[in-house]
């Protein structure tokens, strides 16, 4: 910026509303004065959403940024007990609980956790709890932690009793054995030549769990497949008339392409080679008009996969012009199809995902739930898009939220299955989507604890990221 002197940069971070294009200060780093090469500390911690496109805008004045990494999300477990903490009074007993803070870069201390209080008792035992790695330390194990004692009032005016301080790394000693804290008042100790402590606090156990996150396993290399079902009967009605849901004006896609683009312009992102296989059901074929429940789109039976999400929409129209829409409504076909493809590969390198988009009048109900009970143990998730003003009790009852899908006497290992009904996404007239991202969002939302219920039943880690 300037001939003889040096640079005071500041790395200022914006964020994008999701569906909006106002964008919003998420914070910014401190400024350091008069270098070239700075090493800033303030780090930006924001939550992770697979199912939104995530908009961040980094302003960088004088200096171009660096990457930073993203630590793992450990779990730390504990179990503390006290001694002969300090009473409250001459007769009584103290009601102690902890709370146990994480000191910043600029010196200050941040709540990570507070523990239960136990009434009644100089020697209290505190249950097991669990505290992430980067709320304690936020990676630096070094880093000091800081435990306050407090005898807990009814009031909320608790009584100090003592603090002390430790680390990850001192902590984590206690897996192989006991760790004594002395517990020291300050003003106690200005005061009274003779203090010792306040009690101690022994540190029972310890252990380290990791809790592998979607990101994990995406970066650990983990691929997407996503497959497309579009549902091709009859109820849908006449493609040509603007009454069917097929039906797309030269100014507008029709439902189904419209649930197609938002779901996959998401996903595609995670499919490395980005061909999707695609499929109709319900149909009948030419030239000899055979009922189908599984034609690809593309009429290559030996290669059904469609070149990104434009290429599926291409397929899908041209379908449309050469099938004749008819019935019934079966969903098990094209599930046992996916499924069988998932059966191939259950290390944990694959993951498939089926998208359904329908009208929602399912004719094989039965069969859908053995198929879904089956895919279940597999790594797959099925999305259903449901299009039109039909009701969708039998969609509901499929999305298994509140009821896990069974079928004769056997129960789905993993709930598998999203449905989002299109209609909650458009205006009046039925024809505009009011928030592409909204829909996007909502359909998406269980894909990551879908993937990450599979690969922990089956003790699935992630790989280790090859280095950049």
């Amino acid at each position: 910026m300037d001939t003889f002197s040096k640079s005071d940069p500041v790395v200022v971070l914006f964020v994008q509303s999701s569906g909006s294009s106002e964008w919003k200060e998420f914070g910014r780093t401190e400024v350091i004065d008069n270098t070239l090469n700075p090493d800033f500390v303030r780090k930006f911690v924001l939550d992770y959403y697979f199912e939104e496109k995530q908009n961040l805008r980094f302003d960088v004045y004088n200096v171009d940024s660096k990457s930073c990494s993203i630590l793992k999300q450990d779990i730390v477990t504990m179990q503390l007990c006290a001694n002969k903490l300090d009473k409250k009074d001459f007769f009584g007993k103290s009601d102690p609980f902890l709370v146990f803070y994480r000191s910043n870069e600029d010196g200050t201390f941040t709540i990570c956790h507070k523990t239960e209080v136990v009434k009644n008792t100089l020697n209290p035992v505190w249950q097991p709890f669990t505290i992430p790695v980067r709320a304690l330390c936020n990676g630096d194990y070094d880093r000091t932690v800081k435990i306050d004692v407090y005898d807990w009032d009814r009031d909320g005016s608790h009584d100090f009793i003592g603090e002390f301080a430790t680390s990850y790394r001192e902590l984590s000693r206690a897996q192989s054995q006991f760790t004594v804290y002395e517990v020291l008042n300050p003003r106690k100790k200005c005061k009274k030549k003779k203090y010792v402590n306040s009690g101690t606090v022994t540190l029972l156990s310890f252990s380290v769990e990791s809790e592998f996150t979607f990101v994990d396993y995406i970066r650990g290399g983990t691929q997407l497949n996503f497959t497309v079902a579009i549902d091709f009967t009859a109820s849908n009605g006449m493609p040509s008339q603007p009454t069917s849901l097929h039906y797309a004006s030269p100014y507008q896609l029709s439902a189904y392409a419209l649930a197609l683009k938002a779901v996959g312009e998401i996903i595609q992102d995670y499919d490395s080679d980005k061909l999707f296989p695609a499929y109709g059901f319900g149909a009948k074929l030419p030239p000899d008009g055979k009922i189908s429940h599984q034609f690809p789109l593309n009429n290559n039976v030996d290669n059904p996969s469609c070149a990104g999400i434009e290429g599926v929409l291409e397929c899908y129209l041209q379908s449309l012009r050469t099938v004749q829409l008819y019935g019934p409504t079966n969903f098990a076909p094209v599930i046992n199809q996916v499924a069988g493809a998932a059966a191939q590969v259950t290390d944990g390198s694959q993951y498939h995902v089926l998208l359904i988009i329908t009208d929602g009048v399912i004719s094989d109900m039965l069969q859908t739930k053995e198929a879904i009970v089956t895919a279940s143990s597999l790594p797959m998730s099925i999305i259903i898009v449901g299009v039109g003003p039909a009701e969708f009790e039998a969609m509901e009852e499929l999305d298994g939220d509140d009821v896990r899908v069974s079928s004769r006497g056997r129960y789905a290992e993993r709930d598998i299955v999203q449905f989002v009904p299109f209609r909650d996404y458009v205006d009046d007239s039925g024809n505009q989507v009011l928030s592409m991202a909204r829909l996007a969002k909502d359909v998406l939302a269980e894909i990551p604890e879908q993937l990450l219920s599979y690969m922990k039943t089956r003790d699935i880690k992630p790989r280790r990221a090859d280095p950049q």
